[in-house]
């Protein structure tokens, strides 16, 4: 059994990288995670070997003790010998719940491994895809966990080939995925096999888990762990010990997870957007101790005492107190005040923190999630990390004011604070009605942002109902409108268009941005979505909602000149489009044409917005306009006999079935459904299937509200905003 060690050890092992492992735990929901997690915190002596797998040590919010899920990310460094050699695994449990998935996705930034946890009644799991789907694109390498293998016996009495069979279905699934999302590169490399012993199987609550080498090492065979469970408590309590579940894991980790020198060399020129050859990118690519200080924010946490603290991965040199940095994004400079690393949810300071570690500091308190901090001689050459990109995005909101008015500026920090813990809580104030907005992933989302703001800030709030948020968009080209300036002296034409499906997926996938190089962006619009390489060289801007803004003109004078207001007024009218003030997606703009008055006097904001705002909208209302709405994937799993009850559960939700298929007595199916018709979606479920059915949702994607229901949906979100409730028309916009 490893023992326990103080920070000063684990620090030393820091230093020499080949005994250091980042890894996280990644899962769909209620599969063991933070129960695995707990597993492994007892073996390194930080919690009671007892309650391990009841403890949930991880989940240190009061609000993730009481509903059993995680919702924040929680860190820990772990001390492990393996073949008489000491390591560092600094480890990081991340929530699997879909409304949570920003939280993976900023984990994964500072991940060389992850172990993928699946519960082995319910195999591979919609998010359980989704995860895995987000490490193979961060180039994390996976490691397969098979758990509640006592489901299995105590609830299914499988028999030996029966429960080896399971683990093969599970197994060849996780391939099929690694198969379909890995770089080439890794598809093969990276596949989990239980003869090598990528993969380990167990129970992380009875704290018994092997790999393949293992068993065969210490003579266990599956019967055997059938007979310990048939042996009761007694029995199961004998098995952890001859077969414990961290010794299978955290071997399992040491041997096949990189470590950081090993996986900067891959990952770097994935995730960074500088030139891996400089003299910066061979410093990151060697994880160099004497570089210059490289680090990659992934999560700020608010320290009730401290104040803000930067969570990130060290890539190059070494943090130390007293030293002054450059943010990237934030374009500042601010000076570290103190490192540590985390201890669950405790930060046990530390004189320095090198490269290719975790680390927590403080004094970085203008730094968000994403943000890259660097050594101040080298800010004027060094690139930013690239944008995290996230599986999800808010899809619903509510309103939220004190009960006490006297509490609206402590209720305005604390948002603004919830929101830099959470990038994905989006605020946002409502102009017209002065109501504060949250929009979160789901309803849960949004339910856990309220339960901190009464736990952590004390706030007792109103709010109204969750209101589904939608996106306005077009179905046809429109012809070229002419948008004039309120004096007459600034005149822009242009016409809009949707943009086609390969673009968007190139945009969100992130394979084009809006800072790269416009020729590199050119040639791939050209060849992988039909674009002209001339009128995609034009791409002055691309929004977070997936438009685009292009410039086709041709020696129109004073234009360089007026660029950024031109694009701020288009960033204006795709926040609130015309039909219901909702964010417009899906559009391409382009600019034809434009007479600019010379005097700069008679060219500011107030006359370029609304000319280029009304030339859009006056496209956008001649272009087939509709409203996208959510849809989320649920993928559900029932006994054969409840299988006409889901359905019709998912039909008169306006649901679409995609594919039913069986395995064995239980029936899996796909389907897509709108976020607006899920509020009471498990309550439904639940009471069709006599509690039989479990299930998995994720977001699919925007689609088009059904042409009747779409003038009243407007309706209602105009009512809502206080608009008038006519639409608006062309003249409006164009006027004589």
């Amino acid at each position: 059994m490893v023992r326990y060690k103080k920070v000063e050890d684990i620090l030393k092992i820091m230093g020499n990288l080949e005994q250091v492992r980042n890894i996280g735990i990644i899962a769909h929901v209620d599969h063991g995670k933070t129960t695995m997690s707990d597993s492994l915190l007892a073996t390194a002596g930080i919690i009671s070997y007892k309650i391990a797998g009841e403890a949930l040590a991880l989940d240190y919010l009061d609000v993730e003790q009481k509903r059993g899920i995680t919702v924040k990310s929680a860190n820990i460094s772990l001390y492990h010998e393996y073949r008489g050699k000491p390591y560092v695994i600094n480890l990081i449990d991340t929530p699997g719940h879909v409304d949570f998935s920003g939280k993976v996705t900023r984990s994964l930034r500072v991940l060389d491994g992850a172990i993928v946890v699946v519960d082995a009644v319910e195999g591979v799991m919609t998010q359980t895809e989704t995860v895995l789907r987000q490490a193979l694109e961060e180039r994390v390498r996976p490691l397969l966990f098979i758990n509640k293998v006592d489901r299995l016996i105590k609830e299914l009495k499988l028999s030996p080939s029966e429960i080896q069979q399971r683990f093969v279905e599970i197994i060849r699934d996780v391939n099929n995925l690694i198969d379909l999302y890995a770089e080439p590169q890794f598809k093969n490399k990276w596949k989990v096999n239980p003869v090598e012993g990528t993969v380990a199987f167990g129970s992380a609550r009875d704290k018994w888990g092997f790999t393949v080498p293992m068993a065969q090492k210490k003579g266990v065979k599956i019967s055997d762990v059938i007979d310990a469970y048939n042996r009761g408590k007694e029995g199961v309590e004998e098995l952890a010990k001859v077969v414990p579940v961290a010794e299978a894991v955290l071997d399992m980790v040491v041997k096949f997870v990189p470590n950081p020198k090993e996986a900067q060399q891959y990952r770097i020129p994935k995730i960074w957007r500088g030139d891996p050859d400089s003299e910066l990118g061979k410093a990151m690519m060697n994880a160099d101790p004497d570089g210059p200080v490289i680090m990659l924010v992934n999560d700020m946490r608010r320290d009730p005492h401290a104040g803000f603290v930067a969570t990130g991965r060290v890539w190059s040199g070494t943090l130390e107190p007293g030293k002054e940095v450059w943010l990237i994004n934030s374009r500042t400079k601010q000076r570290i005040l103190q490192v540590s690393l985390y201890m669950g949810p405790d930060r046990e300071v530390a004189p320095r923190i090198i490269a290719g570690n975790i680390a927590a500091v403080l004094g970085l308190d203008k730094a968000r999630a994403g943000e890259t901090v660097v050594d101040m001689a080298v800010k004027d050459v060094a690139a930013p990390f690239e944008k995290m990109h996230y599986v999800s995005e808010p899809v619903v909101t509510m309103a939220v004011e004190p009960k006490n008015t006297m509490d609206l500026p402590k209720l305005i920090e604390a948002l603004r604070d919830l929101s830099i813990e959470d990038p994905n809580l989006v605020i946002k104030i409502n102009q017209e009605t002065g109501e504060y907005l949250i929009s979160g992933m789901g309803p849960l989302h949004l339910e856990i942002a309220l339960t901190l703001l009464k736990e952590n800030y004390g706030l007792e709030v109103l709010t109204s109902p969750p209101i589904v948020v939608y996106r306005e968009s077009i179905r046809s080209r429109s012809e070229v409108f002419e948008g004039k300036s309120p004096n007459k002296h600034n005149k822009f034409y242009i016409h809009v268009e949707p943009l086609n499906e390969d673009t968007v997926k190139l945009i969100q996938e992130g394979v084009i941005t809006e800072d790269m190089d416009p020729r590199e962006r050119a040639k791939i619009l050209r060849d992988q979505a039909g674009w002209d390489y001339d009128e995609a060289r034009g791409i002055w801007a691309i929004d977070e909602n997936i438009n685009l803004f292009v410039d086709r003109t041709t020696g129109v004078q004073h234009l360089r000149e007026v660029k950024d207001t031109i694009l701020q007024g288009f960033r204006q009218a795709m926040k609130a489009g015309p039909l219901a003030h909702e964010p417009v997606r899906g559009l391409k703009v382009v600019l034809h044409d434009a007479i600019i008055h010379e005097d700069p006097a008679h060219r500011g904001p107030a006359q370029i917005y609304p000319a280029v705002r009304n030339a859009i909208f006056a496209g956008m209302l001649t272009s087939k306009p509709t409203l996208l709405e959510p849809l989320q994937k649920l993928d559900i799993r029932v006994p054969v006999d409840y299988l006409s009850a889901v359905t019709a559960v998912i039909s008169r939700k306006r649901g679409r079935i995609i594919t039913v298929t069986q395995q064995g007595t239980v029936m899996r199916v796909l389907a897509e459904i709108p976020v607006a018709e899920t509020f009471d979606l498990a309550a439904e479920l639940r009471s069709a299937t006599a509690g039989r059915a479990f299930w998995g949702t994720e977001f699919s994607r925007w689609a088009p509200v059904p042409d009747s229901m779409l003038m009243d949906v407007i309706k209602k979100i105009r009512e809502r905003k206080g608009l008038p409730p006519s639409l608006p028309r062309l003249e409006d916009f164009i006027g004589p």
